[in-house]
C-alpha cells in the first residue's frame, strides 16, 4: 500500500455547503481510510471512477466537539468527501440526509464496517472491493467477521486487492474477481530522472528504503537486526505510525524515520534509495496481503528486498530478493550491489507493461456494466 499525503487533492479542494443537491450521486463509497490520510488503492481507483460516475466518498466517524457540522469536502465537481462529525458509524445516517438521497446507482464498500448504513440506501448495485483482511488487523472490532458475511450476502460484485485475498473470498462469494493493486508507472518513473533527492534524506551511506504506513505489519526486530549488521547503511522509513506507539519502533544510529510525505514527493525519495525494502513481519495481518509498493518500487527502478509475503513470492521472487532473517537480508544487500542491473530492470518492464490503475479501472466498469445491464 502506498501510503503518502495526496496533498494535490486538499489544495484543490473546498468546503462545500451541505445540502439535498447530493441527490445527484451515481455513486457513494464507504471507506476506513481518509482521502487525504495516504494516497493508495482507494483514491487510485475511485478518483478514475469519478472521471464518469459523480461519486460520494464517505469516510469513517470524525467526531469534533468544537464543530457541529460534517465536512463535506470537494475534490473535483465529480467527487466529494464526507467527513462525518459522529461518534459511530450507526450515528452517520442521521447526517446523511443533508448531504445525499437514499436512492443510489452503487453502493462500493472498502469496509464492512459501514454494514450498518445499507439500510439506509437503496442501491441497485452493491460493490465491495476487498483490499485487505481488515479482521486480522490489530484492534479489529470481533463483529467485523459477521459484517463482512452480511455484505457479501447483499453485494453483487467483489473485487479482491491480491490472489490470497482472492482465495479466501471466493468460498464464500459466486461472483468475485481478483484485481492486484496496479501502479502508475510514470508517476514513479520520475525517480530516474533528474530531479533532486530531498534535503532531509541522510547522506553519506549506501540507503536501504521503506515507504508505507508503519504499523504492527512491519517486523521492527528485523530491521534493528539487520541496521546492526550493517552499520555502513542508512535504513529509510517513510511513512506514518498507526496503531503503534514510538516506543515500539527500531531505534540505531543508522535507523531514519522521516514522517509520512506527499505523494508527489515519493519519487524524488525513491530516487536516493539504492535498495527498497518491505520488511513485513509474517503474522495475522500480513497474511493476505499484496503491497502495493511493489509495483511501485519496480517502476522507480529498485532493487527489491522482501521478506517471504505470499503474494510477493509467487508472482515476483524472479526479480526481488526473499530474505527470511537479518542475516540473509544483510547478504542480499551485499548481492544486490555486486549485481548487474539489466536482467531485473529488464523483468520488471515485463510485469509493469501489464498492469495500469486505468486498465484496473476500465476492467472493473466492463464487469460493472454486465451486472447493472
Amino acid at each position: 500500500m502506498s501510503t503518502s499525503t495526496q496533498n494535490t487533492a486538499a489544495v484543490n479542494a473546498g468546503t462545500v455547503q451541505h445540502s439535498n443537491n447530493g441527490n445527484n450521486y451515481d455513486m457513494v463509497v464507504f471507506c476506513h481510510l481518509r482521502w487525504d490520510f495516504v494516497y493508495q488503492r482507494p483514491q487510485h481507483i475511485i478518483s478514475r471512477i469519478a472521471k464518469n460516475r459523480k461519486v460520494l466518498f464517505i469516510e469513517e466517524p470524525w467526531f469534533r466537539e468544537e464543530q457541529s457540522d460534517s465536512r463535506l469536502i470537494k475534490i473535483n465537481d465529480n467527487l466529494h468527501v464526507l467527513q462525518p462529525n459522529a461518534h459511530t458509524i450507526d450515528d452517520i445516517a442521521a447526517i446523511l440526509p443533508q448531504y445525499v438521497s437514499k436512492n443510489i446507482e452503487t453502493g462500493w464498500f472498502y469496509s464492512a464496517s459501514f454494514v450498518p448504513l445499507l439500510n439506509y440506501f437503496s442501491f441497485g448495485t452493491i460493490i465491495y472491493d476487498c483490499m485487505d483482511e481488515l479482521s486480522l488487523f490489530k484492534g479489529a472490532p470481533e463483529k467485523l467477521i459477521e459484517q463482512e458475511k452480511y455484505l457479501m450476502g447483499h453485494a453483487e460484485i467483489v473485487f479482491t486487492g491480491g490472489k490470497s485475498l482472492y482465495e479466501s473470498k471466493i468460498k464464500h462469494h459466486g461472483n468475485v474477481y481478483c484485481f492486484p493493486s496496479s501502479v502508475d508507472r510514470e508517476h514513479f518513473k520520475k525517480a530516474l530522472n533528474g530531479i533532486s533527492i530531498p534535503e532531509d534524506m541522510p547522506e553519506g551511506k549506501l540507503t536501504v528504503g521503506y515507504f508505507g504506513v508503519i504499523d504492527e505489519r512491519i517486523d521492527m526486530q528485523l530491521i534493528n537486526s539487520v541496521a546492526l549488521l550493517k552499520p555502513e547503511v542508512n535504513f529509510v522509513m517513510i511513512g506514518p505510525l498507526a496503531k503503534i506507539g514510538e516506543h515500539e519502533l527500531a531505534k540505531q544510529h543508522n535507523i531514519h524515520y522521516l514522517g509520512m510525505k506527499d505523494y508527489r514527493e515519493l519519487p524524488a525519495y525513491l530516487k536516493g534509495f539504492a535498495i527498497a525494502m518491505m520488511p513485513f513481519a509474517l503474522n495475522d495481518a500480513t497474511k493476505y496481503i499484496s503491497p502495493t509498493k511493489t509495483l511501485e518500487y519496480m517502476a522507480a527502478g529498485k532493487a527489491i528486498i522482501s521478506t517471504a509475503i505470499t503474494d510477493v513470492v509467487r508472482d515476483y521472487s524472479n526479480c526481488v530478493s526473499i530474505v527470511n532473517s537479518a542475516e540473509e537480508f544483510a547478504a542480499a544487500i551485499e548481492s544486490i550491489m555486486a549485481a548487474e542491473t539489466f536482467k531485473r530492470i529488464t523483468a520488471y518492464s515485463d510485469i509493469l507493461e501489464k498492469t495500469s490503475w486505468d486498465t484496473t479501472v476500465q476492467n472493473m466498469e466492463a464487469i460493472m456494466k454486465t451486472i447493472v445491464a
